[in-house]
């Protein structure tokens, strides 16, 4: 293990985090807040800190996956133990276990909130929540490897390690190329969002914040009633987003570089828009009124929206569906969006190989002689992905179950402790029950909050770079 290389990128971060900072500290600024001395001080010490440590660079730079699982990990849990502190300073949560919760549930882009009452909170403190959806929606990783050259080809490594799905691979030959391609990808899509917001009448703040929930699929609310309170135009282009940000990325590069042809043979993306009208279809004839269709297609296709796609904004409190409708929703929650895109949950390709794994065993039973291979956009599946996504099933389930027993303990209903466990561990944000569109996680003790929060970062980076923090292989020196 190169624990000098670890610390010289820990210091990076730290300096970004630094850098990330100063805008809820200017916003402050603006509304003229005194809760931005918080920011300040805390982005001063992180510059420092980090300062510090990137005074020299290590001269061991070997780096293998090992060093890349375990920078992931430590990345996200390093900032958000500084981006916790501004919740407690500014008194928003003074129980420090409480602001991690918060901050956590923002950079993994969960949206899953301990905060009771919207209305007092300043606006500096509504900016970092939202901010910190765009900053985790890519990855925190994914941005340094844009703007700052590290070691030669060791970057894959890290690229590998933080971008969601069974696989990653480069878009263009170079990793620094291909982490500026997705972030100008990004930014281009908030800015798009963000004009459209403004165009239609909503505020500045209200664009920015929502915008960034928005893109990072994170949901953190500036108002108690989520995006209730905004005229049903905006709505929609709410959604239409959240949709196009659970999307593959390699889409909008593919269209970029006008190979338009190729993204038809994408089936992900063909599956991930056959479950979404599915799903708006069957919560409409379930759940829907007759006399007001466009009403109940409207909502509907904000909920399947926000809630695949693992973003977690609310225009109605689907906590009051049918069971039918809310187990819909459930089975959705549970999917996911694309892999490469910003979107949480198990994602769409997994499943598509869960399920063509069990047809071609079945298939083999019946013709025991015949080879069959696996095959996703027309290409061979490599047996190490489905191994992987095999492990990655067994490994979800089992922390799951340990998450359920320990959430059990504060005696909730079954249907408030499941889905509080799968809306954290697959970073959407609202469940059912007490944790519905309405509620929040603020009743579980502060043994269930930071279980849930180790779900929300296992969630986020796809399980193994937080599990093998646990090994002691990991930390060898060998």
């Amino acid at each position: 293990m190169n624990y000098w290389i670890i610390a010289y990128i820990m210091g990076w971060v730290l300096n970004f985090e630094g850098a990330f900072l100063l805008l809820p500290a200017v916003t402050a600024f603006v509304y003229g807040e005194k809760e931005g001395f918080a920011f300040l001080i805390c982005s001063l010490i992180s510059f420092a800190a980090g300062g510090l440590i990137v005074l020299k660079k290590p001269s061991n730079k070997r780096f293998y996956a090992r060093e890349g699982f375990v920078i992931c990990s430590m990345t996200w849990i390093v900032i958000s133990l500084v981006g916790a502190i501004p919740f407690v300073i500014t008194g928003v949560l003074p129980n420090y276990i409480d602001a991690l919760f918060e901050i956590v549930s923002g950079f993994t882009t969960t949206g899953s909130s301990v905060i009771t009452d919207l209305t007092p909170v300043p606006h500096c403190v509504l900016l970092w929540r939202s901010f910190s959806h765009w900053i985790g929606g890519m990855g925190v990783l994914v941005f340094i490897l844009a703007v700052l050259p590290l070691f030669g080809g060791v970057d894959m490594h890290l690229m590998r390690a933080e971008s969601p799905g069974p696989s990653v691979g480069k878009l263009v030959p170079n990793v620094k190329k291909t982490a500026s391609y997705l972030y100008k990808i990004y930014l281009g899509m908030t800015v798009v969002q963000f004009v459209i917001l403004l165009l239609s009448g909503m505020n500045l703040f209200d664009s920015i914040c929502i915008t960034f929930g928005t893109a990072g699929t994170g949901g953190f609310g500036i108002h108690n009633d989520s995006c209730l309170g905004y005229t049903m135009p905006q709505q929609t282009i709410i959604a239409v987003f959240m949709l196009l940000f659970g999307i593959n990325f390699n889409v909008y590069f593919l269209l970029v570089r006008k190979k338009v042809k190729e993204i038809f043979n994408i089936e992900e993306v063909k599956w991930y828009l056959i479950i979404v009208f599915g799903a708006v279809t069957a919560i409409v004839l379930n759940w829907g009124r007759l006399d007001n269709l466009y009403y109940s297609i409207h909502h509907a296709f904000f909920s399947v929206a926000s809630v695949i796609t693992t973003t977690g904004y609310g225009t109605v409190d689907f906590n009051l569906w049918p069971m039918f409708s809310k187990f819909v929703l459930v089975m959705i929650m549970f999917i996911g969006a694309c892999a490469g895109s910003t979107g949480g949950g198990m994602k769409v390709s997994r499943i598509l190989i869960y399920v063509k794994t069990v047809k071609k065993e079945i298939e083999g039973m019946i013709h025991q002689k015949s080879i069959k291979v696996l095959k996703m956009d027309g290409k061979i599946v490599e047996h190490s992905v489905i191994r992987n996504a095999n492990v990655y099933l067994v490994s979800y389930l089992m922390i799951m179950a340990v998450s359920l027993l320990i959430v059990a303990l504060d005696n909730f209903d079954f249907e408030t402790s499941f889905t509080a466990v799968a809306a954290t561990f697959n970073n959407i944000g609202p469940g059912l029950g007490k944790v519905g569109p309405t509620g929040n996680f603020s009743e579980f003790s502060n043994l269930s909050k930071l279980v849930l929060t180790f779900d929300m970062l296992a969630g986020r980076l796809e399980i193994f770079p937080m599990l093998l923090l646990f090994s002691r292989a990991t930390w060898s020196r060998k």
